[in-house]
């Protein structure tokens, strides 16, 4: 993982609903094309020692543009979620449709400032829409929910699921 700082925007295992259990591990990573991404994924330590039953690798684009270590977030009071929408296929120009209601439901609702990353996940040519990617500090699972609720993309049925 060293060999990747420059590279890291977040990185962290994953937890289970209770948070006492490690389900896996997330990492979004500034590579130059899906081979690299590939061989990052596959290589990784824990990916070698077969502790993942599933690898997924998505092209993804940082619309915070930053890391996570440039967040000022409240890990004492809140939990940190990664949230995944897998798109449904075909869905890109539903997509850009609602893309200026889902910026602007992130800024009126508050969530914002929560976001650690996100952004929109693409194919490997970077053809098509194929999903969604927020890690973000909410109070609880339920905060998540509530989020996700009212959140456009999630509401027109653009997610296969989350």
């Amino acid at each position: 993982m060293d060999g990747y700082d420059d590279a890291m925007i977040a990185r962290g295992p994953t937890l289970s609903d209770d948070g006492t259990a490690v389900t896996g591990s997330m990492h979004t990573v500034d590579l130059p094309d899906a081979a690299a991404a590939r061989a990052f994924a596959y290589d990784e330590p824990f990916a070698k020692a077969g502790a993942y039953d599933d690898i997924i690798v998505r092209r993804c684009r940082n619309a915070m543009q930053r890391t996570m270590w440039e967040f000022d977030g409240d890990p004492e009071t809140n939990q940190r979620f990664l949230i995944i929408g897998h798109g449904k296929p075909d869905m890109s120009d539903t997509r850009d449709a609602l893309l200026e209601d889902h910026r602007r439901y992130f800024i009126e609702n508050g969530y914002q400032e929560k976001f650690i990353v996100r952004g929109p996940l693409w194919s490997d040519d970077g053809s098509a829409w194929v999903g969604s990617e927020f890690v973000i500090e909410l109070a609880d699972r339920a905060a998540v929910d509530t989020f996700l609720a009212d959140e456009p993309y999630t509401n027109a049925g653009l997610y296969e699921h989350v």
